[in-house]
């Protein structure tokens, strides 16, 4: 029988929630303001303190980074007979919302080692109909932020970049988030670094873009329910501007994020910690380990990534996740390449043969746990067990 019998089955990932949290719902529930309000405000204003960012900074919560990345490209004025260069590793959002807007994305092939946008390829994809860029900061390893601001602007592209691995991390001396992009775009999803249950924010620098993003943020109208309703003599007297969207983020969800905003550094820390052991514990097998980084606010650590070595492992990727999980340990694969879906291969087929590192590199990753909440026995259960599988 496996060592794990008396174990419970461990999860891939879990959230980290304390009492806090809970406290924090518990009192906006009973406040009576469920939909968008108080807490979503200040959540927004916490955030923008929180990167450091001056007045120009403003940022907007949503109910998931899909509808914050969404609403950029739709406020950015991205439309029909427009592409826009994407990573071929990533989720499906990242792309999907150009299709949302009738663009074209097209995609790009990966660095081998950071598994991020790789500028040498994106380069020679770039044409005539390129507007913009969305890069996205794979496993919590920020983008270059010199080199993806030279590109966009030896182009004159807009940048709205996918950040939703991404927090709290620096690039370029500053907070991703907190940089010349058009807009950036953090996920609150239950897995990510901090979470809402499910949500996003977004952050921009220019008004006229946040303005817009806001208004689009709610059917269109032209005053937020929260600012309709606070006022002593509230107004009931409302516009519809534009066909909007519902991606307000509730403030049930807020009062959450408000909490987990206080301890990311020290989510991000734990995370961090758990790399170093895994670094330290797996250095002699066969598998290829992510680089390690000393400064601890240039990795977010969101997803350990490991490559397995089919020849000096024995097995193939799947064999090895089959096995971790016959040890009781839970594993998964960041990113299946969007070439490689149905939908995308389709429709995105010309070109896509010239992916060579995103589809080689697919059949190698696999990702281990690396939660905030976990414990150290199991973070040890965790080592055992791969040292166990690939012995």
């Amino acid at each position: 029988m496996p060592e794990y019998q008396n174990e419970p089955f461990l999860p891939f990932a879990l959230p980290d929630i304390t009492e806090a949290e809970v406290e924090a719902v518990a009192e906006t529930v009973r406040s009576g303001w469920l939909t968008t309000g108080p807490n979503a405000a200040a959540f927004e204003k916490e955030m923008a303190a929180f990167l450091e960012g001056d007045d120009e900074l403003q940022c907007i919560a949503v109910n998931s980074a899909t509808a914050g990345l969404h609403l950029a490209v739709e406020a950015l004025g991205v439309g029909p007979g427009d592409e826009v260069l994407v990573p071929a590793w990533t989720f499906t959002s990242t792309a999907e919302v150009v299709r949302y807007m009738g663009a074209r994305p097209v995609l790009v092939d990966v660095d081998p080692v950071t598994l991020n946008i790789d500028f040498a390829d994106a380069e020679r994809r770039v044409s005539e109909k390129t507007v913009a860029i969305m890069p996205v900061h794979f496993a919590g390893l920020p983008v270059d932020g010199h080199a993806l601001a030279d590109f966009a602007s030896r182009h004159r592209l807009k940048v709205i970049e996918d950040a939703a691995h991404a927090f709290p991390v620096r690039s370029a001396g500053a907070y991703v988030g907190n940089s010349s992009s058009d807009a950036v775009v953090f996920s609150f999803y239950a897995t990510k670094t901090i979470t809402t249950g499910e949500g996003g924010m977004v952050m921009v620098k220019d008004a006229d873009l946040a303005a817009r993003m806001r208004t689009m943020r709610l059917h269109g109208i032209s005053r937020d329910v929260f600012n309709r309703y606070q006022s002593k003599t509230p107004s009931w007297r409302y516009e519809v501007v534009a066909p909007g969207f519902k991606y307000n983020l509730p403030d049930t969800a807020a009062a959450v994020g408000r909490v987990q905003l206080s301890r990311a550094v020290e989510m991000r820390d734990k995370r961090r910690s758990i790399a170093q052991r895994y670094t330290r514990a797996l250095a002699d097998l066969p598998i290829e380990l992510p680089q390690w980084h000393e400064e601890p606010e240039a990795h977010a650590w969101h997803l350990f990534v490991t490559r397995i070595d089919d020849d000096g492992a024995g097995m193939h990727r799947d064999q090895f996740i089959e096995r971790m999980s016959e040890q009781g340990i839970g594993t998964s694969v960041h990113f299946i390449p969007l070439h490689l879906h149905p939908y995308w291969n389709e429709y995105c087929a010309e070109g896509q043969e010239e992916l060579p590192v995103a589809t080689a590199q697919f059949e190698r990753t696999v990702s281990l746990p690396a939660f905030s909440s976990m414990t150290d026995e199991q973070v040890e259960r965790v080592i055992a067990a791969v040292r166990t599988v690939l012995s």
